[in-house]
C-alpha cells in the first residue's frame, strides 16, 4: 500500500500511450463513440431490403419520363405540339396543305393560312376541327380557333407612304 504522505509520482506518457490516443481519436473507438447505437442497432425506417423492388432499382425510360414529365406539368405542352407534329393527321391533308398551326396558349389556337380564301374555309370548319381536337387533347382544352390570313405586303412603308393612308386602290374610276 502506498503512503498517503508519500509524494505522488508523475507519470509521463510513453509513446506507446500516445499512440493508443491517437489511435482511439481517429477511430472514433472512444467511450462516447462505443456508447452510440450502431448502424446495424437502428431499425430500418420504411427501407425494404433484398429482393423487392424499390427506387434503387433499374427503372424503364417510359416510366422515368413520365414522371419527370409530370413533376414539371408538361403534359399538355406535349401533347399540344403531338398535334402540331400530326396536323395533317388530325384535319386531313387538303386542309394540311393550306393551313399551319402557329400557337396554342389559353385554350386559344392560332392558325395561319396561305389565302383569304382558306382562311373563309378554315373558318366554317372550325367548330369540327375544335371538336377534333378536344378529342385528341382532352375536353375543353381549344377553346377557339384564331385563323390569320396570309402575311401580306405592307404600305405602311416607302417614300409614297401616306399617313392614315388606306393603301392600294382603284383610283382609276
Amino acid at each position: 500500500m502506498s503512503d498517503p504522505e508519500e509524494p505522488a509520482v508523475e507519470r509521463q506518457d510513453d509513446g506507446l500511450d500516445l499512440a493508443k490516443a491517437i489511435t482511439r481519436a481517429t477511430a472514433k473507438s472512444t467511450p462516447a463513440a462505443r456508447n452510440r447505437p450502431r448502424k446495424k442497432d437502428r431499425p430500418a425506417r420504411g427501407r425494404v431490403t433484398g429482393a423487392h423492388p424499390d427506387d434503387r432499382d433499374p427503372q424503364l425510360l417510359d416510366s422515368t419520363l413520365g414522371r419527370l414529365v409530370a413533376d414539371h406539368g408538361w403534359e399538355l405542352d406535349l401533347r399540344v405540339h403531338g398535334v402540331f407534329g400530326r396536323w395533317a393527321e388530325l384535319v386531313g391533308d387538303e386542309v394540311a396543305a393550306h393551313c399551319t398551326p402557329e400557337s396554342f396558349a389559353d385554350g386559344r389556337l392560332v392558325v395561319r393560312t396561305d389565302s383569304t380564301a382558306w382562311a373563309t374555309q378554315l373558318r366554317l370548319l372550325a367548330p369540327t376541327v375544335v371538336r377534333r381536337l378536344n378529342e385528341e387533347l382532352g375536353h375543353g382544352t381549344v377553346t377557339v380557333i384564331d385563323v390569320l390570313g396570309p402575311h401580306l405586303p405592307t404600305w405602311k412603308k416607302g417614300p409614297r407612304s401616306v399617313r392614315d393612308g388606306r393603301g392600294p386602290r382603284d383610283t382609276y374610276g
